[in-house]
This record gives structure tokens, sequence and C-alpha cells, in this order.
């Protein structure tokens, strides 16, 4: 059973003592937190008294609530949105696609792509491109989702030579998102990777530096075993949604031959 927190139909003081629950924190703690009365904050929570929409936003700033999340608060209150959600093919959005393209262009000879919170493929540069060579025609069709390419069998993850580790780097990244934002696709999609099949024989487990948040992915390109360490980039203090549920994924080569393997494979 999938609960989205967000869902305007219910009352607003339900939405946010669920979220106070989703973080973990008592009354007291938020009130304290927050500099309210624990009283003002039973009464909001309990309908007794209907929050303004300076409180919506003040508590949805100690709860760390996603600015999709936000704005949903603010309509189940009768209020309008407070961040604008452009959509990335605007006009609008013109100097954002410019500055992604940049990035993705000045991070070659290695891999590079942006994705949207759903894990959908946006952009990528020519590095990216190479390393998915040969992938079923039917995991690039849009909307293209990187995780999905990376762990079904018809795509990448036959050819990555640590998968069961890999794979449980992604899935366990994933289960953090999930428990941040609360996304129902993203709990659909949770499922559907953790039923994709896989096979971990023969595999040689690598030991992570800095613990999971520094596992590398083993992929083999022509017989060769590159090494690569991923880092996820977002965009600083964002006011529209879909700036802020923006990253770039990049793949920084974890040794010296598969840097020159990438910059080689760029030449040719």
């Amino acid at each position: 059973m999938k609960t989205v927190i967000t869902d305007v139909r219910r009352p607003i003081g339900d939405l946010l003592r669920e979220w106070r629950r989703h973080r973990r924190l008592s009354q007291l703690d938020l009130a304290a937190e927050a500099d309210i009365s624990t009283r003002h904050l039973s009464f909001v929570e309990s309908g007794r008294s209907q929050p303004s929409r300076e409180m919506i936003l003040h508590l949805s700033e100690y709860l760390d609530i996603p600015l999709r999340e936000r704005n949903a608060l603010l309509v189940a209150a009768g209020f309008a949105p407070a961040y604008q959600q452009t959509g990335i093919d605007d006009p609008v959005f013109d100097t954002v696609r410019h500055t992604i393209h940049a990035l993705l262009q000045g991070f070659e000879p290695y891999p590079m792509l942006a994705v949207d919170r759903h894990w959908h493929l946006i952009a990528s540069n020519q590095a990216t491109l190479r390393l998915m060579a040969g992938i079923s025609p039917a995991l690039l069709q849009p909307p293209v989702n990187v995780l999905r390419l990376s762990l079904h069998p018809e795509g990448l993850a036959p050819r990555i030579r640590n998968l069961a580790q890999w794979r449980g780097h992604l899935l366990e990244r994933l289960r953090r998102q999930i428990a941040a934002c609360h996304d129902a696709k993203l709990v659909d999609l949770l499922q559907e990777l953790e039923r994709l099949p896989f096979d971990a024989q023969g595999e040689v487990p690598v030991i992570p530096r800095g613990g999971d948040l520094a596992v590398p992915m083993l992929l083999e390109i022509d017989g060769r075993v590159l090494s690569m360490l991923s880092t996820t980039t977002v965009f600083g203090t964002p006011m529209d949604v879909t700036l802020a549920e923006l990253a770039l994924e990049a793949f920084v080569p974890a040794n010296e031959d598969t840097a020159t393997y990438l910059r080689d494979m760029a030449g040719r």
C-alpha cells in the first residue's frame, strides 16, 4: 500500500502531522525548532486552527519538505502555490538548458547526464552515449529511465562486473530518496527494479572507499573493465520546482587506466 503525503483532498492539519511523523519529530520537537507554541501546533494539526500561508511555509522549511510538496500543502489549505513550476522545454528555461549543456560538454571525455526526480534522462554528453552502445532499443525509447537502463538484463546490467554491489548501491539511494519525498512513482520504480532478475555469479566484490557513498561501477567495454565513481550535483537554493528536482550524475574515473581509455574512446 502506497501513501502520498501531499494528497490535497486531506485537511492541511493531517498532512502537516504526517510530515512531522515522517521526519520522526514530536510536536514538542517541531514547536521548539520552529519557535512556535506546542499548543498552536496542536491546534493546527487537529484542525482547530487554520494555518496561514506563512506558517505553512515556515513549518515546511523546518520539516525539509520538497518544493513540489510545499506547493501541494498550500493548495490543500486554499492558497496559491509559492514556487513556480516551469516545464523543461519552456523558453524561460533556456538559460538552465544552456548551463546544463555547457556542464555536460565540459565534463567530456567522461560520462555525465541530467535526470529529473524520477530518474528520467533529460540530457547527456557523448561520453555517456558511447557507453550505452548496444543497449536494447526498447530501453532507449523516451522517457528513458537511467536506473532501469542500468539494472535491466537488456541494459547495462550484463556488462557491470560488480552488479550485485552496484545494484544494492542504487536501490539504497532510491530508498533514501523515497524517505525524503515519499513519491508514489518512485515507490513503483523501486518495486519494479527489485523484481528485475540479476546474476551475481563470478563477481568479485569491490571494497568501496568511504562507505557506500563511494561504490565504484565496474563496466566492461570491449573486453576492458572500467572503474568509475558516480557523483551527484544539484542546483543550489532553486525557487523553481523543476530546477529543484534536476540532478547531474557524473562518472569519474577511479583509476588512470579508466581515464586513459575514456580519453581514447573520445579520440576514436
